[in-house]
């Protein structure tokens, strides 16, 4: 797909553990699956290693034909046990904010299933313009090219992919799973600690 021309700068962002720490309301949603269905389910490795695809976390404990019923309850559960305990991370409504200040667009383009992360947003108020959810790595750049994103910020090496798949500048922040190195390794163009620093960097960037 060629990128559509941008009127505006058009920033991406991940949400698990870029925007939101939603660390507590996913553990919360395992362990209501786990009791539910009697699988033993480690809920402190899972929120370790946020970012891929539920089908791919739930191949860890469930058998190949139980994971879509088990993701599809998953998904169910969601609303009521993870909205209420996820929390923003430092600085996500000033980053998005900084975007928007300077005249441009935000967009959220996400791996989780798009209804709920639209609740996260909803209940923290982060006022993104666009919200795209099931998309990973790769797959996040169908996203980024079809409203020209420039930049793309997540936690993820698959992030970094996706943003590299889109042409866009890979901007990492150290607040999820993946350490400086392996963002650096990845190919991450700028990493910053958290999205408390972003908003000077983007007054920089778009000052160039």
């Amino acid at each position: 797909m060629e990128p559509m021309p941008s009127p505006t700068l058009t920033v991406g962002f991940d949400l698990d553990m870029t925007l939101i720490d939603s660390r507590p309301g996913i553990r919360a949603v395992y362990e209501a699956l786990a009791a539910e269905t009697g699988v033993y389910i480690d809920t402190d490795l899972v929120v370790s290693r946020l970012g891929p695809p539920l089908a791919e976390e739930m191949s860890n404990w469930f058998p190949a034909e139980a994971i879509a019923g088990a993701a599809d309850r998953f998904r169910a559960i969601y609303p009521d046990r993870a909205i209420t305990p996820t929390t923003a991370m430092p600085g996500a409504r000033e980053a998005v904010e900084a975007v928007q200040v300077l005249g441009g667009q935000v967009m959220v383009v996400t791996a989780k299933y798009e209804p709920n992360a639209k609740l996260h947003l909803a209940h923290l108020g982060i006022d993104a313009d666009l919200l795209i959810g099931g998309l990973w790595a790769e797959g996040k750049a169908e996203a980024l090219l079809e409203h020209g994103a420039r930049i793309y910020v997540g936690d993820h090496t698959g992030d970094v992919r996706g943003a590299h798949a889109a042409n866009a500048l890979s901007v990492g922040v150290t607040t999820g799973p993946c350490d400086e190195a392996e963002l650096r390794a990845a190919g991450a163009e700028v990493i910053l600690p958290d999205l408390t620093a972003f908003p000077a960097w983007l007054r920089t960037f778009v000052a160039v």
